[in-house]
């Protein structure tokens, strides 16, 4: 018997697939189209075990959706700007571009060694200028728009690197890298206007019925649209409003104290000269030390009286101002009115600092509660009390009444807030886009004219890691001519976040070679939108948001002719080994190319699809890669069984078990593919397949004789198989007499008749426990499948002389 050598026939289909392009795409008006695409990797030179469950997951549905007809769309590229790149080439004492390009070269050999089905004619790297080129071109049009504009803002800085640094790149209050202590700085940086989307960006999740409803909720509370109110409070001492936005007026009346910002516009000029200003100016140097999730953690308690007092416009009370880190200037005004008794928050803060309380919304099952009696706010529903005239209302309707009141007094009035805000998109950094502008004295920011992109990303500077952005060091770069007085002028030195690379990169795939435009419009209206989009969780919110609004921009500008960029949206699990996440400091990485030497690229691929449905996490357990070996090497035999056999005769009693068993599977696999992504049970189907063929072999051997269904059977096997493990399915297809690849078989299809079965086989139980099985004609009435049950001699040795009192029936089955 041949031997199944996984090695060679690998790379001999990889070869072939290379040689005759079987995976090139193009439009073709006379067919649907599909376009399947997973995130696009980050280059960091191996693959790992999360690339391995993405890309697989992605490939099955890309060749399946091409059996089945479609004009299918499957690009890859590489997200190669940013940080990462060059922390690695500081490390490695290499340049950026050298690291990244390497890096590239290794990961496309890995992802090759998969059998991924890529037009790799249509590879796009953000790296490379006719990338980058259309990132300034689009930056240009909103910048056009005023949609891209420049303002001062604090941001995170060593003072050591002279570079500022993400949030998560502070640890302990120090530079990640240098341990210096970092500062808080105000730099002025370039934004991008996301906010005046945020309404449609909204409104059109509505449209996303085929994206997981977490990711959904997700997107909506990071826009965060908030109905409410904004209550007009007075400073005391100078009449000074200072406004205050809630959604919860119904418990105004409540109000104890105010809360400040640390950022607080008015926070400064407020304590200036009294004896609270020294510690209150500490404070606000302490705060901006924290990351905006150690401020907003539930534990926060940190605060300091101002000194100064306001006015509650509803009762005229005075209350005290306080300034504290959990409340922050990004959401509504920076500044609240805290409802101690109502919000959690607000109670923990009010007991650390012995701050007053007042209930003003009942506990229904406690109505007698007093203030010094709470162990905790109350939140939930209730009925007002404490609060005038709208005492005895139920808080929800107390909402629009006493906004409206607030209305008729000119105390407040009614307002939505987002909590969203426009994006930030400098970067202190040599590794990313040039920012397409200069600095002119006579005419101040002017944009490079679009005949002049892209600005490129000069080579030779001096790359240390140290000492700030070598673009502002590089005299070449920086210092240039104004492009409408033709005057002395300097480039910006920033250069884009990354995020703006994987906004838009769907859409160059489309046409990644067009050098006149950012993308060809008849290719991108023909293949977008993408259908089914697959990534991790982690990306739920930024890149698909960013993503949609790239998108909105773009159709704004009529590039496209569609809104929304991603039809269905696919978040698979996770990749553990032993409950953990894999990681070199846990020592439990698994190297996918350890397993593909050891087994093959279609075990790898079999093993990890078999492991869960695609949304779950995955606990790595290398017994799985050896039951897939055992299960290919089956079919392998099986086929080398089969050819042994002589030429096909007329069926038999056993082949019409097969038919059914073939119609059946291929009902369940092509359903299982088409809409579920339950590879875990297709594979299972395939399994049962598997065995009735063995059965059907072993008969067709004692015989001395072939079938016509047996081979009907195990070309559809190898068909269906070929989404899953394209290398040995392309093998076995030439095994079987084709000339042409499998990738260009058409999809079975499965016929009702032959669903329809003469014989079943029913399963007795006795007391919930199987004691035997039985055949009978399909469709047996229940009186007699009894009767024979109960003469049956297992049944009988449980049943005996006693009567039975119930009998449960399941037409055919049980």
């Amino acid at each position: 018997m041949e031997h199944y050598d996984f090695t060679a026939i690998e790379k001999k289909w990889q070869e072939k697939w290379k040689s005759e392009g079987v995976y090139r795409s193009q439009m073709d008006k006379d067919r649907g189209k599909y376009y399947v695409l997973e995130m696009f990797p980050y280059p960091s030179g191996r693959i790992h075990m999360g690339h391995v469950r993405n890309y697989t997951i992605g490939d099955v549905i890309a060749r399946y959706r091409s059996a089945a007809g479609f004009n299918v769309l499957h690009p890859m590229g590489f997200d190669a700007f940013g940080q990462p790149a060059e922390n690695a080439a500081i490390k490695h004492e290499s340049h950026p571009r050298t690291w990244t390009e390497d890096c590239i070269s290794w990961m496309e050999k890995e992802l090759k060694r998969m059998g991924f089905s890529y037009d790799w004619d249509r590879e796009i790297s953000t790296h490379r200028p006719d990338y980058y080129r259309w990132n300034q071109w689009i930056f240009i049009q909103m910048f056009k728009q005023g949609l891209a504009y420049k303002k001062a803002s604090a941001v995170n800085w060593c003072p050591s690197c002279e570079t500022t640094l993400a949030n998560e790149e502070v640890i302990d209050g120090g530079c990640w890298r240098c341990k210096s202590l970092v500062e808080q700085k105000e730099l002025d940086q370039w934004y991008l206007k996301i906010t005046a989307y945020q309404d449609i960006l909204l409104e059109d999740l509505e449209q996303l019925k085929d994206w997981p409803e977490r990711v959904i909720t997700m997107q909506k509370n990071w826009i965060g649209k908030s109905q409410g109110v904004e209550i007009f409070f007075r400073e005391e001492a100078t009449q000074e409003v200072l406004p205050v936005f809630t959604t919860r007026p119904d418990t105004i009346f409540g109000s104890t104290y105010m809360v400040l910002a640390p950022e607080h516009p008015r926070l400064k000029e407020m304590v200036k000269g009294r004896p609270e200003e020294e510690k209150v100016l500490a404070y606000i140097n302490q705060a901006a030390d924290k990351t905006r999730i150690d401020r907003s953690s539930a534990g926060s308690k940190d605060g300091v009286f101002t000194g100064v007092y306001a006015i509650n416009p509803v009762n005229n009370e005075k209350i005290p101002v306080w300034t504290a880190d959990y409340v922050l200037m990004e959401y509504g005004t920076g500044a609240i009115m805290a409802v101690p008794t109502h919000d959690q928050r607000d109670f923990l803060f009010a007991r650390e600092h012995n701050l007053p309380l007042r209930i003003v919304i009942s506990d229904p099952v406690q109505p007698d509660l007093r203030p010094e009696e709470m162990t905790q706010a109350w939140e939930d529903a209730g009925k007002l009390v404490n609060s005038n005239q709208f005492n005895g209302l139920d808080n929800d309707t107390a909402k629009e009444k006493i906004a409206d009141w607030m209305e008729q007094e000119n105390i407040g009035r009614k307002k939505i807030y987002f909590r969203l805000r426009d994006w930030l998109i400098s970067r202190q950094r040599y590794w990313g886009t040039p920012i397409p502008v200069v600095y002119c004295e006579k005419c101040g920011i002017v944009t490079v004219p679009e005949r002049l992109l892209p600005v490129l990303l000069p080579e030779n500077v001096e790359f240390t890691g140290t000492g700030g952005s070598p673009l502002a060091k590089s005299a070449d770069f920086v210092n240039t001519r104004c492009p409408e007085c033709d005057g002395p002028a300097r480039r910006e030195t920033d250069t884009m976040a990354t995020f703006i690379d994987s906004s838009w990169y769907y859409l160059r795939f489309c046409s990644p070679k067009s050098d006149d435009r950012v993308f060809d419009r008849e290719e991108a209206n023909y293949w977008m939108t993408v259908d089914q989009y697959i990534g991790g969780i982690e990306h739920a919110v930024l890149h698909l948001l960013y993503s949609r609004f790239f998108t909105k921009f773009l159709n704004d500008l009529g590039e496209v002719d569609f809104r929304e960029p991603f039809q269905k949206l696919l978040t698979q699990g996770m990749v553990l080994k032993d409950g953990e996440v894999m990681s070199k400091s846990r020592g439990n990485i698994v190297d996918p190319d350890e397993m593909i030497k050891k087994y093959g690229a279609d075990t790898l691929r079999l093993c990890i699809l078999f492991a869960a449905p695609p949304e779950a996490e995955v606990d790595w357990n290398e017994r799985g890669m050896d039951g897939a070996w055992r299960f290919l090497n089956r079919i392998w035999t099986a086929v080398q069984d089969y050819k042994q056999l002589p030429a096909s005769r007329a069926t038999t009693v056993s082949e019409n078990r097969l038919s059914f068993q073939l119609h059946t599977t291929i009902k369940k696999v092509t359903e299982e593919l088409h809409s579920g992504f339950k590879f875990n049970t297709a594979i299972s189907s395939l399994m049962e397949l598997l065995k009735e063929i063995q059965q059907n072999l072993r008969v067709a051997s004692e015989n001395k004789a072939g079938s016509s269904v047996l081979e009907e059977a195990l070309k559809a096997l190898v068909v269906m198989l070929q989404p899953l493990t394209p290398h040995i399915s392309e093998e076995l297809w030439s095994q079987l007499g084709s000339r042409e690849s499998v990738t260009r078989a058409c999809w079975p299809r499965y016929n009702e008749e032959a669903l329809k079965q003469d014989k079943v086989t029913l399963v007795i139980q006795v007391n919930s426990k199987v004691r035997s099985r039985i055949t009978v004609a399909a469709g047996m009435p229940e009186e007699e499948v009894r009767q024979q049950a109960l003469e049956d001699l297992k049944v009988r040795q449980w049943t005996g002389d006693k009567p039975v009192r119930k009998t449960v029936f399941v037409p055919d089955k049980l």
